[in-house]
This record gives structure tokens, sequence and C-alpha cells, in this order.
């Protein structure tokens, strides 16, 4: 098994904004469950510590392989969905890891 974790900071210059942005994400990506091949969990979490080094909003995905990541990253509507939300981030960070 491999997991995939991505956290994003969002834009706006107001909480409410920003809000915005990771409800969209939530929304976005809550629509992937059940559609993609190999995909066998995955949780979307706003950050709650509201420190300031946080990011706002992260992306918890496990794949029963590399190949099914793989897949996940051409998937047709894994891409549309990154091109619905390029205008919502500000930065992103990434990690996959296995477990075996």
């Amino acid at each position: 098994m491999i997991k995939h974790i991505v956290m994003w900071k969002v834009k706006g210059s107001t909480p409410e904004e920003r809000s915005e942005g990771v409800r969209r994400i939530q929304a976005a990506f809550n629509g992937l469950v059940g559609v993609i091949p190999g995909l066998m969990a995955l949780e979307v979490g706003p950050d709650v510590s509201h420190i300031e080094y946080a990011c706002d909003v992260v992306l918890y995905t496990e794949f029963e392989s590399r190949e099914a990541l793989d897949s996940y990253a051409t998937h047709p509507d894994h891409l549309r969905i990154k091109r619905e939300l390029a205008d919502v981030r500000i930065a992103r960070h990434q990690v996959d890891y296995v477990i075996d």
C-alpha cells in the first residue's frame, strides 16, 4: 500500500475567503470516492490548529499500489480537479510513502 498526503495553503485575504477555498477542495476531492480504481481511503480535513505556519487543508489517501497512485495522477477526474482548483492554492506540499 502507498499513502499519498497533500497539504495546501489557500489563497485569500480573509478567513472567509480561505474557508471558501478549503470548502472547494473538500467538495472536489470527496467526489473521487468510489471513482478512482485502487483508491482505498480518502480524507480531506481543514486545519484546526490555526498556527501561522500550518497548511490550511490536508488530503490523505491510501492506494493499493504505486501503480494505482500513478494511475490516479493521470485519471481524467483528478486532472479536472487540478484544473478547477488551480486558482485556490498558494502553496502545495506532498509526501508519498509505502507501507508493507
